[in-house]
């Protein structure tokens, strides 16, 4: 099981990036799912879509090569490919209301066994809104959640969430730093292991119930 913080986020922004396909419109959300940009296969032709307003995301730039004019969702340093394309937020939203996006990847704070997510707030906790995170799991076709297994030794993936939900049964995949799993008409299909990941440490890290495929595959990270 991966114990270091930072190869547990490399292993699921890698991937995460294994998911997107030639000619996918992709929105990666703010935090973790937006260093999944660095991690795009050499030969696979994608879009990238910002929420504040472009299509065509790069990886971030090298140090030193900034541009203040170029973030990404997140406020964060970004570069763009050739033929990007800048635009306003009515814009952005029109791409992602419209069901144009075929993937969007976001993180999580608590999903369940029947594809609900919650993403947005801790009651008590200041919070600055939801973003477009409610509009982006119901635009695109797609919905990926990369996220770690758990937080603080507390299990992530649940049987119902105990959090405000920012959607019910929108969530298509989950990738942790433990394996990737699939949400099925039958509950939670457990496809693949993280290297050196055992079957009886995913199921003590999660209280949703799980189905573990019979090909269980190693993850390639």
């Amino acid at each position: 099981m991966i114990q270091d913080k930072e190869r547990k986020r490399e292993v699921i922004v890698k991937r995460v990036a294994q998911e997107l396909k030639d000619g996918n419109l992709v929105n990666l959300g703010i935090g973790m799912p937006t260093l999944v940009a660095n991690y795009i296969p050499e030969g696979v032709d994608i879009l990238l879509q910002s929420e504040n307003g472009y299509v065509g995301i790069g990886p971030g730039p090298e140090a030193g090569k900034e541009d203040k004019d170029i973030v990404n969702a997140g406020g964060q340093p970004s570069t763009v490919v050739p033929g990007a394309a800048f635009f306003d937020s009515s814009m952005s939203f029109t791409i992602i209301r419209g069901g144009h996006l075929d993937i969007t990847v976001l993180g999580a704070l608590q999903v369940d066994q029947l594809g609900n997510l919650a993403n947005w707030m801790v009651p008590g906790k200041m919070v600055p809104g939801m973003g477009g995170a409610m509009d982006l799991v119901v635009g695109a076709k797609k919905v990926i959640i990369s996220m770690e297994h758990t937080a603080k030794g507390e299990a992530k993936i649940l049987k119902k969430c105990t959090l405000p939900l920012t959607a019910v049964g929108v969530v298509d995949m989950i990738i942790t730093e433990m394996c990737v799993i699939e949400v099925t008409k039958d509950g939670l299909l457990v496809t693949e292991l993280a290297p050196e990941t055992t079957k009886e440490e995913v199921s003590a890290a999660t209280e949703a119930d799980l189905i573990f495929a019979e090909d269980l595959k190693v993850m390639n990270v």
